[in-house]
């Protein structure tokens, strides 16, 4: 029986008199925009808490000690820079520090209605703050400086430390704008002067008006959005905060959230396909999606901006000040459905365009491959960004298939070698990447899970065919996590490739089970959203976690992060370390010490390498670096000096490999039709011509090449 099954079993009976409760006096509660909904928030948080307890891999004790973490998480969330909250707030907040255990138990959200209260409050009293500041001149004579450490920093005491708090960070906000200002205009004169052109120069005292003026605008732009706010993602927020208390993937979804994770897991979505941003009142049309259907239509073009939405043939619904997100949701929708969009084109003219939206897919999600010529013949990288899967319709693209489907497409072209590159892999479907595994060696176990009860199931590939047996390379770096790690994992634990990479992984060994809240409840009006949370722990098949540690590199590549942790564990309540027994399976007899030895070699003497890890020493050594001067002067020369150590890494931009990439064959015919596929490869192979740890990853597999 699955987790989910045993909690379902579990108590079930408790949950349904709750539930039954709710139901009875759902009709009664008065139901106003944005007020308080105290059946359902009750209801929301019984449901919460049960599948916790009865779920999760390893409950924590909701106690005092539970309560105070909960506690100071949620003050980090709503004001981590500390410029809200007097002392007394705070002072007045921590009544409920060692309390709110005993709320979640009687489903009370007192601490939350305070806070939230008290918030909006001092949201309308900043407005004020920061108009008044930014109406008058900065003196950037005077030598001061600004505590950058916010976390490390206490609650202002009164006002008027608060005050001082924003002039502070307004003054560096206003002073940073104005050096950049200055360098252009020093860069400008430079140009100028070479190309014999005239150019505006400007004063001081006028980039000082001007860059007040800019940063006015900004903080009244950051307020309207969080006056758009909803109490109902404020209280996400705050259960957020009680639920990353049992480790940090542990989280709740309200329905939106749910929905985009849908979309992120099966690199699809439903709509009209279009990327929109916000510009002044209304919206425009920044990108069209290739292969959806406003791209199909081929009506609406980047540059569009949009009045009005309309569903099918009901009145079109005035846009002007609505925010972003609920502009989005107007005009998404279910397959086969019309949105009608007024739109102003770019020559002013008003347009009204009816599409109907489609089920299409996020091309840059899939996985992609490229033919890599070198001096000594031919290679192939596939580069996956996540371990995609469409949980409703199986039949639909995954990872496994698409890579498959790569593999076969490059060895029609004659590649001695495959590189897989995972780098920013964040993971997904944990059966997809057993799948995976599968493709590169004959059947054996992939990975160990392991349940809340303690026993263990071996997830294994029980295919004995094995699609790529040639030399492999694997590429990770410090945010490869999840099923990327799995992944890696199993093919260093076979001794079927080399690993190459940043220092580790990220450090995820937690497997999460998505639940909806609806399946537990049945109220036609509402919905409840879901619950993410950590269900069990995977291992390597050798029997350690790759929780915390993550999977180390055969092969380390310097990189910018070589002498900063990073990863899981640097995350709050992250799950311990620990390590099961070996499951058995067969190594293959590949001695890849040579070809190790020989890449170390090769990194202590490229220049670029010693240069990355220069500037990876810079930046640890930067990390405890808060103190930031407010003295014109001395802000320059710092803002100097951290230009010059740019400019002396700077020269890694310049590198160029001597690899040729490749489209493949299958792609080339539909450059004729499709120029933005093309533009899109090219910017790619670009990218990749200038990457150092792509040229060194294929020497890496060339010296296995040789080696076989």
């Amino acid at each position: 029986m699955t987790a989910i099954g045993q909690f379902m079993k579990k108590n079930y009976k408790v949950l349904l008199i709750v539930v039954a409760i709710a139901a009875a006096l759902w009709s009664f509660i008065p139901k106003q925009k944005n007020s308080p909904d105290p059946v359902k928030e009750a209801l929301l948080l019984e449901m919460l808490t049960f599948v916790i307890k009865n779920g999760h891999y390893d409950p924590a004790n909701i106690d005092d000690s539970f309560s105070e973490q909960v506690y100071k998480r949620y003050l980090d969330y709503i004001d981590p820079n500390k410029r809200f909250f007097l002392q007394s707030d705070v002072d007045e907040f921590a009544t409920y520090k060692l309390k709110i255990d005993d709320e979640i138990q009687m489903k009370q959200f007192n601490f939350f209605e305070l806070t939230y209260n008290r918030l909006k409050q001092r949201n309308e009293e900043a407005k004020q703050i920061y108009k008044d500041i930014l109406a008058q001149p900065f003196d950037f004579t005077i030598d001061e400086e600004i505590d950058t450490d916010y976390e490390n920093l206490a609650f202002p005491n009164n006002k008027e430390e608060l005050k001082e708090r924003w002039r502070k960070q307004l003054k560096l906000s206003v002073l940073s704008s104005i050096d950049d200002k200055l360098n252009i205009q020093e860069e400008n004169k430079k140009n100028t002067s070479e190309n014999k052109e005239e150019v505006e120069i400007k004063s001081f005292e006028e980039l000082e008006k001007e860059a007040r003026e800019n940063t006015l605008k900004s903080l009244n732009d950051y307020f309207d959005v969080m006056d758009e706010v909803t109490r109902n993602e404020w209280l996400s927020m705050y259960l957020n905060a009680i639920l990353e208390q049992f480790d940090p993937h542990t989280n709740y979804l309200a329905p939106d959230d749910k929905q985009r994770f849908d979309e992120s897991m099966s690199g699809s979505m439903e709509g009209i396909g279009a990327q929109l941003r916000k510009k002044n009142d209304y919206v425009e049309i920044t990108e069209i999606i290739p292969g959806g259907p406003a791209w199909k239509a081929n009506e609406l073009e980047n540059g569009d901006i949009i009045i009005k939405v309309a569903q099918g043939d009901e009145e079109p619904v005035d846009i002007a000040g609505m925010r972003l997100d609920n502009v989005v949701k107007l005009i998404k929708g279910k397959k086969g459905t019309v949105v009608k969009l007024t739109v102003k084109k770019i020559d002013g003219s008003l347009k009204v365009v009816s599409t109907i939206r489609d089920k299409f897919e996020i091309a840059e999600t899939y996985a992609k491959s490229s033919i890599i010529e070198t001096d000594n013949g031919r290679v192939g990288m596939i580069y996956l960004p996540k371990f995609y899967i469409d949980f409703e319709t199986r039949d639909n693209r995954d990872a496994f298939k698409d890579v498959a489907a790569e593999i076969e497409k490059l060895k029609k072209q004659n590649i001695q070698g495959l590189i897989m590159d995972m780098r920013g892999n964040g993971g997904g479907s944990l059966s997809t990447v057993v799948d995976m595994v599968g493709l590169f060696i004959e059947e054996g176990p992939v990975v160990q899970v392991r349940k809340p009860n303690g026993k263990k199931d071996i997830l294994s590939d029980r295919d004995p065919r094995i699609q790529w047996d040639g030399p492999l390379v694997v590429m990770i770096n410090n945010y490869s996590a999840s099923a990327a790690e799995i992944f890696a994992a199993a093919i260093q634990d076979y001794n079927r490739g080399i690993v190459v990479g940043s220092k580790h992984s990220f450090g995820k060994g937690t497997v999460q089970v998505m639940y909806s809240l609806n399946d537990l409840v049945r109220i036609k009006e509402e919905d409840f959203g879901a619950i993410k949370f950590t269900s069990q722990k995977f291992y390597r098949i050798n029997g350690g976690s790759t929780q915390l540690k993550g999977v180390e590199s055969d092969i380390m590549f310097p990189d910018r992060f070589t002498y900063v942790d990073i990863g899981e564990k640097d995350r709050e309540n992250a799950m311990p370390w620990d390590k099961i027994e070996v499951a058995k399976f067969k190594k293959f007899n590949y001695n890849f010490a040579p070809i190790i030895e020989k890449s170390n070699a090769r990194i202590q003497n490229n220049e670029y390498f010693q240069i990355l890890d220069q500037s990876a020493r810079w930046i640890s050594e930067r990390q405890d670096d808060n103190k930031i001067p407010l003295e014109y002067n001395k802000f320059s020369q710092r803002s100097k000096e951290f230009e010059q150590k740019t400019k002396e890494f700077n020269v890694l931009k310049d590198y160029k490999n001597n690899l040729k990439f490749l489209a493949l064959p299958d792609e080339i015919e539909l450059f004729a039709n499709d120029t933005v596929l093309k533009n899109k490869r090219d910017r790619w192979h670009k990218s990749l011509a200038s990457d150092i740890y792509m040229d060194e990853a294929v020497r890496v597999l060339e010296d296995i090449i040789n080696l076989n």
